[in-house]
This record gives structure tokens, C-alpha cells and sequence, in this order.
């Protein structure tokens, strides 16, 4: 992507992204997550009506198990979770994505010291800011594992990014809150929280040309 793409807020335009190095061969999610309020249960954004959750995923392959946006704080809820939808235990995980710097996409991380943790520069830059967390996370590098693609997908916040990977011949993009639910999703809305709810809803017209299956920020997966 050239600098002139990224700050027009058009990730990867019209065409894809340029194919993984090589297959994952399996995915699951692990909590599927709410919002804290939903306009299109007819609630209002002024009031919270119930504790936020976002969706968790696990990217698997040979070689490595990579873990997006660990949402359970809790570290005997975070292990159920993981154990109840894979059989993995919290060691077993190769590492962490966040997919920005929102306080229910990290709330989880403090149960993985041992994997590295991995965001854009950008997010990163973000959470590292007064030694929130033990340890530092880490830019990413433009594809992990050579399996897993890291797409830029800005509008709900600036250093947003997404995950894209092939599985079983479809193109799956794990996108975060640049896609909150399905709903959402249908209008080419942003949650009210959206820095630039304009160039959010270009990412998502932008995910819908790269993806055969998206993974919204707080709901299942669907198709496309």
C-alpha cells in the first residue's frame, strides 16, 4: 500500500490483496462478542446497557496459533473460553493481534506474557504510552507467519487494522470494529465512537471486494 492510499482511507481499493505465502488451516471464534449499546436494538449511544464483549478469534496453522483481540479479562474465564472452543490452553497460544487500542480488544491480554503481542505501529504507539501493560506490543509486519495478511482498515480509529487469511478456498478477513456487527455492517455504518465514521464506511466497501467471510468486532461471523 502506498502512502497516498492509506491516508485517502482506501485500503487495498478495488482489488485484493496479494495472496498469502501459504493456507491456515483452521479458525474458530472463541467468544462471540456485544456491544455495550445498539441502535439497531433500537438504544440509544448516550447509555450503556450492558458490559461489553468483542468477538475473540483463533487463526491456526502448522507452526503457530495466533490469538485476535483476547477479550476476557479474567484468566479462568479467558482459559475456559479458549479450552471450551479448541481444547488449547493459554500457553498454547503463538501469539496475540489487536486490532486497535480499545479497552475491550485488550482486556485479555495480560493472560498471554509469554507470546508476542502485535498491532499497526500505530495502535501500538498508542498502548505502549505510559507502561500500561508488561510488555511492550510489537508493529507487525505486513503478513504473519507467512500465512496471515495485516490489512490496514481505518475509519473507527486511525491505526485500525484487520486480519485477512485463506482457509478451505474462502478469504477470511477477522475486521474488528471496522465492522461492529452485521447490522452495522448492511448500512456501511460505524459505531458512534467512529473517528471517521466517512472513511469507515469506504473500509468496508473496500473488506467487501477482499473477503469471502468477515468476522465483525462484537458479533459472528457472516457471509459476504
Amino acid at each position: 500500500m502506498t502512502r497516498r492510499q492509506l491516508l485517502a482511507g482506501v485500503p487495498l481499493l478495488a482489488t485484493a490483496a496479494k495472496a498469502a505465502a501459504r493456507k491456515v488451516d483452521g479458525w474458530s471464534i472463541i467468544t462471540i462478542g456485544n456491544l455495550s449499546r445498539n441502535q439497531y436494538w433500537g438504544e440509544p449511544n448516550d447509555k450503556a446497557f450492558r458490559d461489553v464483549l468483542c468477538t475473540t478469534t483463533l487463526i491456526a496453522a502448522d507452526g503457530f496459533r495466533l490469538l485476535v483481540d483476547p477479550s476476557v479479562a479474567n484468566p479462568d474465564g479467558m482459559a475456559k473460553e479458549l479450552n471450551r472452543r479448541t481444547g488449547l490452553k493459554l500457553d498454547d497460544i503463538t501469539a496475540i493481534f489487536i486490532t486497535h487500542e480499545h479497552g475491550d480488544h485488550v482486556a485479555g491480554l495480560a493472560n498471554f506474557p509469554k507470546p508476542p503481542w502485535y498491532s499497526s505501529a500505530q495502535t501500538a504507539e498508542v498502548l505502549n504510552r505510559g507502561n500500561r501493560f508488561a510488555k511492550q506490543i510489537e508493529p507487525a509486519p505486513n503478513t504473519l507467519f507467512d500465512s496471515v495478511e495485516v490489512v490496514p482498515t481505518p475509519g473507527h480509529t486511525r491505526g485500525h487494522h484487520s486480519l485477512r487469511f485463506q482457509c478451505d478456498g474462502k478469504w477470511i478477513v477477522v475486521a474488528g470494529d471496522a465492522v461492529p456487527t452485521r447490522d452495522f455492517w448492511r448500512d456501511r455504518r460505524s459505531f458512534y465512537n467512529a473517528v471517521n465514521p466517512e472513511q469507515g464506511a469506504r473500509t468496508m466497501d473496500a473488506i467487501a471486494k477482499m473477503a469471502d467471510i468477515v468476522v465483525p468486532g462484537h458479533d459472528n461471523y457472516f457471509l459476504v
